[in-house]
């Protein structure tokens, strides 16, 4: 499925209503077309038949490391420069991130606190090519946790860090059928897709393959954590 296709799914009375709900009370209302723009174009690709990826931790309450100077769903600006991601990305995530990016257009910097995956893979994969062509770095910090989804955004960053006690959680994914990744021929066309998106990211064809095949050595429901030593292995870090 198209990226752009979201945009027939919602309607532009949907999108502006996104528009409002992402913006903080004191930020600059964005327009509709910005939000379109934002999201993706008719190139963009999303893996046909995933649906969800999310690895529940029992984190607790998780605040930001201070008070954030405006929220925008998940993401919380602790300074000009820099957001702290706490939460799972949703439909409406990447137009509060382009909503972000309209008040604060000098983000340079992702710290992922606690990123359990998202609810909705294509809003997932179109925020990571959002972080992308923006050219913002991603990190995951001290004890911070990155699962799931939420490692595609990781590698969306334009610089990737980690810090040696970051965790990662990966696992295979698994469309509305019950279906995984094992469950479809090698040649199948949904591989390409995914594989076809971390090339996007930076990865190398041979890179994308093996990590695309490590993630999936886990089943759906038993998810496999590395370390960034771990991680390091198939994807390089800054």
């Amino acid at each position: 499925m198209k990226l752009g296709n979201i945009l027939d799914k919602l309607g532009v009375a949907t999108l502006f209503a996104l528009v409002l709900i992402a913006a903080p009370v004191h930020a600059a209302t964005l327009e509709t077309e910005e939000i379109i723009y934002e999201i993706g174009d008719e190139t963009d690709e999303t893996p046909a038949g995933s649906t969800e990826r999310f690895v529940a931790q029992p984190f607790g309450d998780i605040a930001p490391s201070r008070t954030p100077l405006a929220s925008f769903g998940p993401f919380h600006m602790v300074a000009p420069d820099r957001a702290e991601l706490i939460g799972s990305v949703e439909s409406e995530t990447p137009a509060q991130f382009a909503a972000l990016l309209r008040a604060y257009p000098g983000l340079k910097q992702i710290d992922m606190i606690d990123c359990p995956g998202t609810g909705d893979d294509e809003a997932n994969l179109a925020l990571a090519r959002l972080v992308r062509r923006h050219g913002v770095m991603t990190y995951v910090p001290d004890g911070g946790s990155v699962r799931s989804g939420g490692v595609e955004l990781f590698l969306a960053g334009a610089q990737r860090r980690a810090a040696p006690t970051a965790e990662f959680a990966v696992h295979s994914w698994r469309d509305e059928d019950g279906m995984e990744a094992d469950d479809f021929a090698a040649d199948d066309p949904v591989h390409q897709d995914y594989i076809g998106f971390y090339r996007e990211m930076g990865l190398s064809d041979a890179e994308a393959r093996r990590f695309y095949a490590m993630t999936n050595s886990a089943p759906h429901d038993d998810a496999l954590y590395l370390n960034s030593r771990d991680l390091a292995r198939y994807v390089r870090l800054d």
